[in-house]
């Protein structure tokens, strides 16, 4: 089977770990994902099986790349991590106030510096940051820009701080809202990370692990949840194929069809046949399904 499932991701699982998982239930160890979630962090996490792995660059590279999290943080104190899984690294008795906090945050919206935390997945010298962090190495990991497209205070639950933002893909959830409090002269730690969009895939269409495991398990049918193929490439136009047109496309073909220089997807009828590229006029294949 190639598609999508659209998974609610849980808790303490590696994203890496919950796209095999998936790819079992189908009987494949073909398989991808888009956004990797850290460990603690819930939310979407769409994994592509089997052909569906040849669109995630295109996805990566021609489409809406928007993520949405709401994410909750305590004040007072601040972990190694950035997040409530680590060790302890400072405690103050500053809690600021709520209006503090709104009047700060327009401070973080747009495009902005950030260095990503010391446990993350940036490479330094060759090697993922959160490697040489858990080798106890001394880690300088440079600032770069990153885009925040909206941020705000929603409400709080006992001492958790709950925020929606959305923002570009390499913005760090942990970063924000340590910098939010720095900015406010105190510390903080992430109590959860919940992500609600990436890249055009909403948790309105996810799925949790569990439930699909359990429906494995017990003979039932997980081939009714995998989206198509095509599922998030909404933003890249179409051009439709006549059946003869097909063939010498899927053989690897060039085809006049005119029009606009640029990148395509393809379709015969209501077949998803692959993406195309067009260039002076002629449809030449980049990826046949």
């Amino acid at each position: 089977m190639d598609g999508w499932i659209i998974l609610d991701k849980p808790s303490g699982v590696f994203s890496k770990s919950a796209a095999m998982r998936v790819a079992r239930m189908f009987g494949t160890k073909k398989n991808g994902h888009i956004g990797t979630l850290d460990p603690m962090a819930t939310g979407v996490l769409p994994v592509a099986i089997g052909g569906a792995t040849k669109m995630v660059p295109f996805i990566e590279d021609f489409c809406d790349r928007t993520k949405e999290y709401l994410f909750s943080v305590q004040f007072g104190f601040e972990t190694d991590t950035l997040d409530i899984t680590g060790t302890e690294v400072a405690r103050t008795d500053i809690i600021p106030s709520e209006s503090a906090v709104r009047a700060i945050l327009p401070r973080f919206i747009g495009k902005i510096n950030q260095t990503p935390p010391l446990y993350s997945a940036v490479h330094v010298g060759g090697r993922r940051a959160y490697e040489l962090a858990r080798e106890g190495a001394h880690i300088n990991i440079p600032s770069r820009t990153v885009d925040v497209y909206s941020l705000e205070l929603t409400g709080r639950a006992g001492d958790s701080w709950n925020f929606r933002m959305r923002c570009a893909p390499g913005t760090y959830v942990r970063s924000i809202a340590r910098d939010i409090a720095h900015s406010l002269g105190t510390v903080a730690t992430v109590d959860k990370i919940h992500r609600t969009m990436t890249s055009g895939f909403t948790i309105k269409n996810a799925h949790a692990l569990d439930f699909l495991e359990n429906l494995f398990n017990n003979g039932g049918d997980v081939g009714q949840y995998l989206a198509p193929v095509d599922f998030g490439l909404g933003d890249i136009p179409v051009l439709n194929l006549d059946g003869n047109a097909t063939k010498l496309y899927r053989n690897g073909g060039f085809i006049n069809v005119g029009g606009t220089d640029g990148i395509y997807r393809v379709y015969s009828g209501k077949d998803f046949v692959g993406i195309g590229t067009v260039i002076g006029g002629v449809l030449k294949p980049k990826r046949t399904i």
